[in-house]
């Protein structure tokens, strides 16, 4: 029996299960990137293909992260009012080491770094973890969950006939929902010629 036991198996141990999940979420991110001149870029930006199953079971951990992500660009704020933008080992940048602002920088850096370490612990990818917290974090800075959408594809996957889902973030490619015109049926030129 099942009682309480939530999430699907995939047909995997739970280390498989668990490798699996980390490589979809971290492809998924890792599409973001500028891969032009990779010798296979991603055909669509922050889009990738898998199945139905898989994608509903990776959704979570993808939203997970980028809650976290969302949540740390707060501390990061917050610590570079402290930090300094001079290269390591200049002038300046000893000048700031022996600053009051430098007492303060390890306390206030110590939250973002803990969520880049946690971030890491969940995608096992430092490469993604930066793309994650640089570029997608900041684009759901104002929103509240719901950061992923699942499309079911029609055509099915060949050699099983699985069925084959897209999971993409949202906000890039959106339908943007126009009012249609008012059809006119000649009304306003009849009231015009009457008058």
């Amino acid at each position: 029996m099942r009682h309480r036991k939530r999430g699907r198996v995939l047909g995997r141990s739970p280390s498989h299960r668990k490798a699996l999940l980390k490589n979809l979420a971290s492809a998924l991110i890792l599409t973001e990137r500028n891969a032009e001149d990779e010798e296979a870029p991603p055909k669509v930006k922050g889009r990738i293909v898998t199945t139905l199953h898989k994608a509903k079971e990776v959704r979570p951990l993808i939203e997970k992260c980028v809650t976290i992500a969302r949540d740390s660009l707060a501390d990061i704020e917050v610590a570079s009012e402290h930090g300094t933008e001079s290269p390591r080992n200049s002038a300046e940048w000893k000048q700031w080491r022996k600053s009051e602002r430098w007492s303060k920088w390890p306390a206030a850096m110590a939250p973002a770094v803990e969520a880049r370490r946690r971030l890491n612990r969940l995608l096992g990818d430092k490469q993604a973890v930066k793309i994650l917290v640089t570029e997608i974090a900041p684009r759901f800075k104002d929103r509240h969950g719901g950061y992923t959408r699942i499309v079911r594809l029609a055509k099915p996957r060949l050699g099983d006939a699985g069925t084959r889902a897209v999971i993409e973030f949202v906000g890039v490619r959106d339908r943007k929902v126009e009012k249609s015109q008012r059809p006119s049926f000649g009304e306003e030129e009849t009231a015009q010629s009457a008058s």
